[in-house]
């Protein structure tokens, strides 16, 4: 438990300290005495004052003085590093045969403070010489000098005729001064109106004199004010870094005017204590309310305050004149016109551009539907709907999917051409293969056996027949989508060179066993007897393995004799003439195949 409390008074020493070197005093410190408002790093008690540095504790005695050292009455604080005290005169008197009667010299301590440049060393008095003297690692004397053998009446300036003053720049690291006047000697004659000569620092601008009382007993003023220049430590801001001791988001650290140390610095358009970081640091001014930091807009309501700085808003339809700060009403100008002009143009033709675009997708959306219906769509819709059909696997493909299916009917992808038609490669979307047969201009009065033929094929499925996935409807002719077969005609591989050696007599007879077997099928097993008329060797297909594919024209062989090009699609008919043609056609073939 002891160790626990050693380390909690260790830990509340250790904030107490790093909240005071970071510019946080005690809440209770003393905030003025008698008239004087007292600013951190400045302080009166322990905690209060910057730690670092002694020199920053002041007095407040019971006259509710403000005291720095022992010998300096501070009238103001200033956070720009400027400490304004009130400085005694230094005086000696002569009787009237030139002795020394009464006088009096101030040694004053600087400590850690240093004198101002801002300071003037004036000298009062006819005939008098007076010296201003600093002490420290460099000593630094300098003097002036008045003469005069009669009552002065110039005011106001010194100009050596009875007031003297001269610039102060000593050393920053004097650690104490003293002024001391005199009189030059066998100057007896001046007593009558200048008893005294007089010798005192005193910040610019705050000693004007008078000739006549000045001389006298200037005007039995003791003090003046006087500027002393205080820094943070020794070291610079690039060599303190983020250690300096200015608060945080609104102060920035900037090196003192004095030669060594650093000062705090509120940022432009805030104001406070920079080395604050609470409510009593930096804050925002208020340019628009504030009567010290006025805002330049000429017109009061326009201003609005943002942090660090204001701006001016000028109502819809006026802008800004930032030479004279007020509104003005926008003039349009040519290039404002013709910039108009052209955009109202330009958004015009992409109007136009955007009608014609949607007319045209319109009146292509309008032809594919005509000729969706011209082709039987409707009537392939209501059939495949209706019972007797459940089978039936006809898939519609619209004219976009085919158009891109074949790279826009690219001549590339034709696979043959015919009396009938064009086929062509495509590649759906799953990236099957498919064969497309693009018919030539048709009759239109067939359609209804167009469509009673797509559906019967459709329910074919046998092995050595090419089946029919689908159509396309919305084109001027319909297009019939197939599997695709990929090698070659029987024909092609029995005459051409194309697919290498010639055929065994294996897999023609195989070939022929297939193709007589497909026959029976369509002609006797199918459910709707189907008559083919068109047995060749063009119009059987051989897909990888060799096995036969019965085809109608696809890849476009010979002519057929209807729409769909695979022979008369019909329950009726003489089957044992077409079986005899059949049988001969392939007899024929058989022949063929044996040469």
């Amino acid at each position: 438990m002891k160790v626990h409390g050693v380390f909690l008074v260790a830990v509340f020493f250790y904030l107490a300290y790093t909240q005071l070197v970071n510019g946080q005093p005690r809440k209770d410190c003393q905030t003025s005495c008698g008239k004087v408002t007292i600013e951190y790093p400045f302080g009166t008690s322990p905690d209060c004052y910057y730690a670092e540095d002694g020199n920053f504790k002041l007095t407040c005695n019971d006259k509710k003085k403000l005291l720095f050292g022992t010998n300096f009455e501070v009238i103001n604080i200033s956070h720009s590093g400027e400490l304004r005290v009130m400085n005694n005169i230094s005086y000696a008197c002569y009787d009237s045969l030139g002795t020394l009667g009464p006088n009096l010299y101030y040694t004053y301590t600087l400590a850690n403070l240093s004198l101002s440049h801002k300071n003037k060393f004036n000298v009062v008095g006819c005939n008098a010489l007076a010296l201003l003297s600093t002490f420290g690692r460099q000593n630094y004397s300098t003097g002036c000098v008045s003469t005069c053998n009669s009552p002065s009446t110039v005011n106001g300036d010194c100009n050596g005729a009875g007031c003297c003053k001269t610039d102060v720049s000593v050393p920053f690291d004097s650690y104490s001064f003293e002024t001391s006047p005199s009189r030059l000697e066998n100057m007896t004659s001046v007593y009558d109106f200048n008893p005294c000569t007089y010798a005192f620092l005193a910040e610019n601008g705050t000693f004007h004199f008078d000739g006549l009382g000045d001389l006298m007993n200037l005007r039995n003023v003791t003090e003046f004010p006087l500027v002393l220049d205080w820094s943070i430590g020794n070291q610079r801001c690039d060599q303190v870094g983020n250690r300096n001791i200015c608060g945080m988001n609104n102060s920035i650290c900037v090196n003192s005017t004095r030669g060594k140390g650093y000062n705090c610095k509120c940022l432009d358009g805030f104001e406070g204590n920079p080395y604050l970081s609470n409510e009593h640091g930096c804050q925002d001014i208020n340019e628009c309310t504030s009567t010290i930091h006025k805002h330049n807009c000429s017109d009061p309501s326009t201003c609005r305050n943002k942090d660090g700085g204001f701006y001016c808003k000028c109502r819809s339809g006026y802008r800004l004149d930032t030479t004279t700060m007020s509104c003005k009403r926008k003039d349009f100008g040519w290039a404002t016109i013709l910039l108009g002009t052209t955009i109202g143009f330009l958004s015009i033709l992409l109007l136009i551009s955007c009608v014609q675009q949607k007319m045209k997708h319109r009146k292509t959306a309008e032809l594919r539907q005509k000729f969706f219906e011209q082709n039987g769509g409707g009537m392939l819709i209501q059939r495949l709907s209706g019972p007797g059909t459940s089978n039936a696997n006809v898939k519609i493909f619209t004219e976009e999917g085919m158009k891109t299916s074949t790279n826009g009917y690219d001549k590339s992808r034709i696979l043959g051409q015919g009396g009938q038609g064009t086929v062509y490669k495509g590649i759906l979307p799953d990236n099957s293969i498919v064969a497309i047969k693009k018919a030539r201009l048709g009759d239109n009065s067939q359609v209804e056996q167009f469509i009673n033929e797509v559906l019967v094929l459709s329910q074919i499925n046998h092995r050595n027949v090419v089946k029919l996935l689908g159509c396309c409807l919305e084109t001027e002719v319909p297009l019939l989508v197939y599997e695709f077969i990929n090698s070659g005609t029987l024909f092609d591989h029995l005459h051409g060179s194309l697919f290498g050696p010639s055929l065994t007599w294996e897999q023609r007879l195989r070939i022929a066993v297939e193709i007589a077997g497909t026959l029976a099928y369509l002609h006797s097993s199918a459910s709707i007897p189907i008559i083919h008329r068109d047995v060749k060797t063009a119009n059987i297909l051989l897909d990888e393995n060799l096995t036969a594919k019965w085809s109608d024209q696809y890849p476009g062989g010979g002519e057929t004799e209807n729409l769909v090009g695979v022979g008369i699609l019909s329950a009726q008919g003489d089957t044992s003439s077409t079986g005899y043609d059949s049988i001969k056609n392939v007899a024929s073939m058989h022949m063929e195949a044996g040469r």
